[in-house]
């Protein structure tokens, strides 16, 4: 099967882009200048990540809030019009996450339907259209998530309405005549924006971000962007068998809500108390550990990492892990890469603050 591309494949090979497969799309992984380098760049200024992989999928209509209310695990009555919100889709019967979903409501008037915009993971589009129904919309368009503390200040010398968009709002805005929706969004613990463009004008749009000053940047550094800040990833801290409460995002279930898909389950669980929970734990040294690494306590295995990385702001080894809920911050631990033994601690996460 061909992997599917993204609308701005040219600008990236142009780039010298390294590409990888994910999710069925070829994807730029990394440019040049490396991930340590384009992470630390949005650590310190702003960079720009093509999430075209993701899917769009555009509920709208009269019944459009109350099919996403009854459905997905977050309260959408606790926003409005002009709003983003992150929530999940869960199994019916395990309760456990099938996506994990970025909900972007557009800005309305008084008299006119509601719109939404639902972001699922690039893989997870089918699933979650099945659930909500609504159009997958996906190849349409092209979405650039600008992100960094000069994030705004800098997309605001090309695309001033864009700028002005701020945390976890949405908006429409208009770049040289393209109509474009702007969210206050992002996966990587810094400000930023997620701008959906038209495809055909993705290309203009980046090169003119290019051109301002914006470093171009890669799922790679993406991926240890959000590992910094603690940001569970769909496959690895969510999935099939992982709940919110084990995921430690009790904060995403609207408990008080007479329905969603899974709510039972979700109950239950929380009723008789999760057999085991995610903790950040920091290694010693550069050598970090990954996915599949045993995490061991006195000598006893005890869970499992589930992401793991070098941390480029913190100069060690840091990574998530599923154990039981009575290992705690300050705990010391081993974990288990490929035979050595690295000793680390249970700590507090985001492991870089913000």
């Amino acid at each position: 099967m061909t992997a599917r591309q993204s609308p701005l494949v040219a600008q990236h090979r142009a780039l010298d882009a390294q590409f990888v497969d994910f999710g069925g799309w070829e994807m730029p992984i990394s440019y040049p200048t490396g991930t340590i380098a384009e992470h630390m760049a949005c650590r310190t200024s702003a960079t720009a990540f093509d999430v075209s992989h993701l899917g769009s999928i555009r509920v709208e209509g009269d019944d459009a809030f109350a099919r996403l209310q009854s459905t997905l695990t977050n309260d959408l009555g606790k926003v409005s019009p002009g709003r983003a919100q992150y929530t999940h889709l869960l199994d019916a019967d395990d309760g456990s996450v099938r996506d994990d979903i970025i909900v972007w409501w557009h800005p309305r008037a008084d008299d006119e339907p509601d719109v939404f915009d639902v972001m699922p993971n690039a893989s997870n589009t089918e699933r979650v259209v099945d659930a909500l129904g609504g159009v997958d919309s996906t190849a349409s368009r092209a979405v650039i998530a600008v992100q960094g503390p000069d994030a705004r200040a800098i997309v605001a010398t090309v695309f001033p309405e864009a700028g002005a968009v701020g945390r976890f709002r949405v908006a429409h805005c208009t770049w040289e005549s393209t109509p474009c929706t702007v969210g206050g969004t992002g996966y990587t613990g810094e400000p930023g924006l997620e701008i959906a463009v038209p495809a055909d004008a993705a290309g203009p749009l980046w090169d003119a971000l290019m051109v301002a000053g914006i470093t171009p940047a890669g799922l790679g550094a993406r991926d240890t962007l959000r590992l910094e800040a603690g940001l569970p990833l769909h496959g690895h801290e969510l999935g099939p068998g992982i709940t919110p409460l084990q995921a430690g995002l009790n904060w995403v279930v609207a408990w008080d809500k007479p329905s969603f898909v899974g709510r039972d389950a979700a109950v239950a669980e929380r009723e008789r108390g999760v057999t085991r929970h995610l903790v950040g734990i920091a290694t010693e040294g550069r050598r970090p550990a990954r996915e599949g690494s045993v995490v061991r306590v006195d000598g006893d295995d005890v869970g499992v990492v589930s992401s793991g990385n070098f941390s480029p702001v913190l100069g060690h080894g840091i990574a998530m892990a599923f154990v039981p809920p009575e290992i705690g911050i300050g705990r010391p631990v081993t974990v288990d890469v490929r035979g050595k033994e690295l000793d680390g601690s249970v700590v507090e996460m985001p492991f870089v603050p913000k």
